[in-house]
């Protein structure tokens, strides 16, 4: 071997992740969470979590419209085929959507969010313009219009906290 060729000496400095805590500057143990948690995509996480919550909703209603059709729900008089052909065609139409925008909801995607705000506004257009197929309820068509508020104002605050 070559004596006259040195290596430079390095010192390799291991960090834990694992740990829980670690020192500070002062010798104060802090907590790692706590240095993660910067408020910088406070809108995000929120907006998320609504999405979340609202995949949760759109599973149950869409589970609920399966549940009618395929009987599991429901009485003689109440049965799928007994109803009328707009109804059944409404339901079948919101038990694909729903589940479909509950998936993409729950990822997070916008393809998801796309599916869901269509499945909003399709059901707030049944509900008023063909009341006789699920009864014209106006609650329904107010609480749908208060959740795509909701989302709108989320997604704003949360484009808004992110750079261009």
């Amino acid at each position: 071997m070559n004596d006259d060729f040195e290596q430079p000496s390095r010192k390799i400095h291991m960090v834990r992740v694992s740990d829980p805590a670690r020192q500070d500057q002062h010798g104060g143990l802090t907590s790692l969470a706590s240095e993660v948690e910067t408020g910088e995509t406070t809108w995000t996480a929120r907006l998320i979590m609504f999405l979340r919550a609202m995949a949760v909703i759109a599973m149950v209603m869409g589970l609920y419209n399966w549940a009618q059709i395929t009987g599991f729900l429901g009485g003689q008089d109440g049965a799928f085929e007994v109803q009328t052909m707009q109804w059944q065609a409404a339901t079948v139409y919101f038990a694909v959507i729903e589940l479909v925008a509950a998936v993409g909801l729950w990822l997070a995607t916008p393809w998801g969010a796309v599916v869901w705000l269509t499945t909003v506004v399709s059901l707030a257009v049944v509900e008023i313009m063909f009341p006789s197929i699920y009864g014209g309820h106006f609650l329904v068509v107010l609480f749908a219009a208060v959740l795509l508020a909701a989302y709108l104002a989320l997604a704003w605050m949360a484009a808004r906290e992110r750079p261009p």
